[in-house]
């Protein structure tokens, strides 16, 4: 008989699920999103988006996940009585795969820079510099090879001892120190002079500087920093008692990922404003106008590497997800086949992520469809996999799972009103389908035709 892994706690499952919510995209993307999308503005849409759209989407990979009890490419079918519909969970599996394949090159940055930083190469460097200086290290191939196989096996050594030796008890770890860190850089960020400029940035809705464009960048975020699309939240939901409270739960993480955007916020444009450096420096924020912002504090470098340490922390945490979906799939959750499952797979991402990894090195003039591969690996993932992904999910859970069924799972463990089920259930399948058509939309370069559709 196969041997189901189960959480050992509450708080472990919701730990493992945040970090999952809580990655790069939360700590790198949103801070330089909310950016260039005007702050204040764009964060009372991020937290409006969040709970009315992603918090029914949430719930539902729950619900189903626990019903299902089973890997991502057994759920579907199981339920539907129906082994076709198992191509969904096929879906999230691959793009677990590539979406690991690349962002473990960003893991391997991080890992450089603290390297450089504990070597004393980030010293006395101007912005421009530091800008170089990161153009210097993707573009090192043998370097970022290195550090990529360094983040993958940290991962696999994590993931490979299982659910409660392994995730759990890492995330217990991880994110505590996380928030822990991030609140000390918080502090530090705040008592800079000029920091309140930062502060009135990030919480002062100014909707003059709101755009179409940052009203569906913030619909975009308001989904995928939560891992939905990839059945992520249902293999992990899988591992549950019935008697997991799944609204609290879901309730938590939400709570939890929102609170670590705001301090990621916090943290960093305070910081910004004080310098007099732009907010809206995009996607090199973290790796070239930060460290230029902690070069002029005092004890700076100590505050960077902080920095850098959560970042790695949230990095790891979203990747034993990512990877967890893949052995979870393979192994048919039997724990026995685990640990050699793993390493074939955890070896197999590391192996597809090298061409993405060399995009800045040695295959910098490769380009397919005017991207680099790294570029085209992001894009496929970010603005067509997920996408379609949280689509089908959204579909299945609300028009092949009758209804009764749903509230009778969402029941055990906890004492929500049929109310609150049937509003998230109307959302779930009406108005979110519509907003992650709107985002696949936005992300295949037909913003402008949406934007016509409202005016």
């Amino acid at each position: 008989m196969a041997q189901q892994e189960q959480w050992k706690s509450k708080i472990g499952f919701v730990l493992a699920a945040a970090g999952s919510a809580i990655g790069l995209g939360a700590i790198w993307k949103f801070p330089y999103v909310a950016g260039t999308g005007g702050g204040g503005a764009f964060l009372l849409l991020f937290l409006a988006f969040t709970l009315v759209l992603g918090m029914p989407l949430l719930l539902g990979e729950f619900m189903i996940g626990r019903m299902g009890q089973s890997s991502p490419i057994q759920t579907y079918g199981k339920l539907a009585l129906n082994p076709k519909w198992n191509f969904i969970g096929k879906i999230g599996v691959f793009t677990s795969f590539l979406l690991l394949s690349f962002y473990s090159v960003v893991g391997g940055w991080i890992i450089l820079y603290i390297v450089k930083l504990l070597s004393g190469g980030l010293a006395g460097l101007t912005q421009d510099q530091y800008g170089e200086l990161f153009g210097d290290i993707i573009s090192n191939s043998y370097s970022t090879i290195a550090a990529q196989l360094v983040f993958m096996l940290v991962t696999i050594l994590v993931v490979a001892k299982g659910v409660q030796k392994g995730i759990e008890l890492a995330s217990k770890v991880m994110m505590p120190a996380l928030l822990i860190l991030f609140l000390l850089l918080v502090i530090r960020s705040l008592s800079l002079d000029g920091a309140m400029e930062g502060v009135k940035f990030l919480l002062v809705p100014d909707f003059s500087k709101l755009t179409s464009e940052s009203i569906l960048f913030a619909l975009g975020q308001a989904f995928f920093t939560l891992s939905l699309g990839v059945s992520v939240m249902l293999t992990y939901a899988s591992y549950l008692p019935k008697t997991q409270n799944l609204p609290q739960s879901a309730v938590s993480i939400i709570i939890l990922n929102i609170v670590i955007a705001l301090l990621a916020g916090l943290a960093i444009f305070p910081g910004v404003f004080s310098f007099g450096m732009e907010p809206n420096a995009g996607p090199v924020l973290i790796f070239s106008v930060l460290p230029a912002v902690f070069a002029h504090m005092p004890f700076g470098t100590l505050f960077f590497l902080a920095f850098l340490l959560l970042f790695l922390f949230a990095a790891f945490t979203s990747a034993f997800s990512m990877i967890e979906i893949i052995v979870a799939a393979v192994t048919k959750n039997d724990a026995s086949k685990r640990k050699k499952s793993t390493w074939v797979i955890g070896m197999l991402i590391f192996i597809v992520g090298v061409p993405s990894c060399l995009s800045y090195g040695v295959l910098a003039d490769v380009h397919i469809f005017n991207k680099t591969i790294f570029d085209l690996m992001d894009y496929t993932v970010s603005n067509i996999l997920m996408p379609l992904g949280a689509l089908l999910i959204a579909i299945f859970v609300s028009r092949k799972i009758p209804k009764g069924d749903l509230f009778a799972e969402l029941k055990q463990g906890s004492s929500v009103g049929y109310t609150f089920f049937s509003i998230c259930y109307f959302l779930l399948k009406y108005i979110v389908p519509i907003a992650i058509i709107v985002v696949f939309l936005d992300a295949a370069g037909l913003s402008d035709w949406i934007i016509a559709l409202f005016k």
